[in-house]
């Protein structure tokens, strides 16, 4: 089976939010004193892995993300993400104030 390139699956805008939110990490990272090197220690990955989800790698799997987020005591901002779905809850709205039909 011929390997994807994952950058083609995605959109440029799809893109770019996860290169934002690798830059975002690395900055809460540094906010915290802690240095790649450590985060490694603490999470098992090397450090090519570590330096994929910094850049907003879109083939590191989601997992990874969300181990390096514990680390750093932000994992509860990952659950919240999805918690948080203001469309849906619009369109539910939508529906709920048509009533029945």
């Amino acid at each position: 089976m011929a390997r994807r390139d994952l950058h083609s699956v995605l959109f440029p805008k799809q893109l770019k939010i996860l290169t934002l939110f690798g830059e975002d990490l690395l900055l809460a990272l540094k906010r915290r004193g802690l240095t790649k090197k450590m985060l490694c220690e603490r999470t098992g990955f090397d450090h090519k892995t570590v330096n994929k989800v910094f850049a907003g790698d879109p083939g590191v799997a989601i997992g990874t993300y969300l181990k390096i987020m514990a680390v750093m005591g932000m994992d509860s901002n990952f659950s919240e993400m999805a918690a948080h779905d203001e469309l849906g809850i619009k369109l539910q709205n939508i529906k709920l104030l048509e009533g029945p039909k």
